[in-house]
């Protein structure tokens, strides 16, 4: 079981609160629990990555124990305190503005 925060526009979005847990199959990676969080919550299909490329949205970072994974393709195996929900998936909205 592992954990995911989302933004709160996509928390909304979903219909969820709080974190979103979610079984993900060995071996857990960036890609897999995207996938995962996907099938879980059909509406976020789209708004999180792209339908046909499947690359990230811009202005959403993905973060795993304090680091930005946001560029790390999608078969990158996440770290082991996130495998075993110890600390949650991060994906979080930036800002841009002038």
């Amino acid at each position: 079981m592992i954990r995911v925060v989302i933004p709160y526009h996509l928390k909304t979005l979903a219909r969820v609160e709080g974190e979103v847990e979610l079984d993900v199959a060995e071996p857990i990676t960036l890609g897999s629990a995207l996938e995962a969080l996907e099938a879980r919550h059909p509406v976020l299909r789209g708004t999180i990555r792209d339908f046909g490329t499947l690359k990230r949205r811009p202005f959403l970072r993905y973060y795993a124990c304090q680091e930005d994974y946001s560029l790390e393709p999608p078969e990158t195996l996440l770290p082991a305190a996130i495998r075993q929900g110890e600390e949650p998936l991060l994906i979080i909205g930036s800002i841009a503005g002038g």
